[in-house]
């Protein structure tokens, strides 16, 4: 599979695009240069001529080869795979997404990762006392994932596990870390606003600007 994406990609490549790209990402990772819409029309083909079930091994195969590539597409497609059938990873697949967040970091394969595979994989194998670990690691994506694995629990949300994890980072300095709260708690907002809200005027002095900005974006006052 890794092997066919990797000669559709390389048809598909524009080095016009692929500098642009790369700048937007900060230059850390080369691209082949194919749109998004193009992308995913690829992946889909070539998905397809994969298992329809895949099992455990052959997902985290697929996912590990495309990590070894250097143009950043095909994590791309590894971390939306992973999230298209993260039922079928096995229980222990923790220790492996981690490898993934912590390998070729950055917010555009984390968060997919966090809110798509991990969040929905945790939940579903009652493992989310795993995060409590994650959440105090010094890697901040590790800790970013903790706080953005909530993303889509909606009403499955476990908030005195998210005010923790938020109170536990409120104080780092780090970008990656205050947007994160700021992220996990607007999320949640759409859920219970008034929850949210009466966390952050309590938590008024412990919170960075940031992230109570964020929070609140869409509160408003009252």
């Amino acid at each position: 599979m890794v092997k066919a994406l990797a000669g559709e990609y390389a048809e598909a490549a524009n080095p016009e695009n692929a500098a642009g790209m790369s700048a937007y990402m900060r230059d850390h990772f080369p691209f082949h240069g194919i749109k998004a819409p193009e992308r995913r029309t690829i992946d889909r083909e070539i998905r397809g001529r994969g298992p329809k079930r895949p099992d455990h091994h052959y997902l985290v195969k697929v996912a590990r080869g495309c990590w070894t590539r250097k143009e950043r597409e095909f994590q791309y497609f590894a971390v939306d795979y992973l999230r298209k059938h993260y039922r079928r990873l096995d229980p222990g697949f923790l220790d492996i997404g981690r490898e993934f967040i912590v390998t070729k970091s950055w917010w555009d394969t984390v968060d997919i990762l966090a809110g798509g595979c991990i969040g929905p994989f945790v939940r579903a194998n009652n493992c989310v006392q795993e995060m409590d670990s994650w959440i105090v690691s010094d890697n901040i994506w590790v800790a970013r994932t903790a706080l953005l694995h909530q993303l889509g629990a909606k009403e499955d949300t476990d908030a005195e596990r998210l005010f923790t994890y938020c109170l536990q980072r409120a104080t780092d300095t780090e970008f990656f870390i205050r947007k994160a709260i700021g992220w996990s708690l607007r999320q949640y907002a759409r859920t219970d606003p008034h929850a949210v809200r009466t966390f952050v005027e309590k938590n008024d002095g412990v919170l960075s600007p940031l992230s109570k900005r964020e929070a609140m974006k869409h509160l408003g006052k009252g």
